[in-house]
């Protein structure tokens, strides 16, 4: 959360001249309603559920970036589904530019809590572990452009020969 996987994911896309999708897009598309109203009307099993089922669809699609939701990949079934199909990358960031990001959105249902801030700390430090399951990481740095960032990610991805398309330089 905050992380800037859409951000990122889409000026990468648009470098390597792939296409990028965002599962929580789709899934708002599908649902014809936000994350939020989501899991106020529905709760946070059946949002896990469609966001599943909707990551499943998309790594079946053509090569490109797909940016998932914070919580995505916390679950074994998503981690198999986009490691079958592809390489995750985990843009690592310190947890107080995490909190910088996103501290004035209220876009963000798991954060409207008493404490929001001690909220995301905890949320980071319960999920690192799944995210060091990742194949690739990037580090975020504080004022480091979108587009510098998404040629930072490149740089990573190219480290996997087998990644892009016969290893050819975007």
């Amino acid at each position: 959360m905050g992380a800037g996987k859409t951000a990122v994911g889409g000026a990468v896309a648009r470098t390597l001249g792939v296409p990028f999708l965002d599962s929580d897009a789709e899934i708002q598309a599908a649902a014809n309603a936000t994350i939020p109203e989501i899991f106020a009307r529905d709760g946070e099993p059946f949002f896990r559920e469609r966001e599943a089922q909707v990551i499943d669809r998309l790594m079946q699609g053509r090569p490109g970036i797909l940016s998932i939701g914070g919580g995505a990949y916390l679950s074994a079934r998503n981690r198999e589904a986009i490691g079958r199909r592809g390489v995750a990358l985990w843009i690592r960031a310190e947890r107080e530019l995490l909190w910088e990001r996103v501290r004035h959105k209220d876009t963000r249902p798991l954060l409207r809590t008493r404490d929001p801030r001690a909220t995301l700390f905890a949320m980071i430090e319960a999920r690192e572990p799944s995210y060091a399951l990742a194949d690739l990481a990037v580090d975020a740095e504080p004022g480091l452009s979108v587009e510098a960032m998404a040629r930072k990610a490149i740089g990573v991805i190219e480290t996997r020969e087998d990644v892009l398309d016969g290893g050819r330089k975007p």
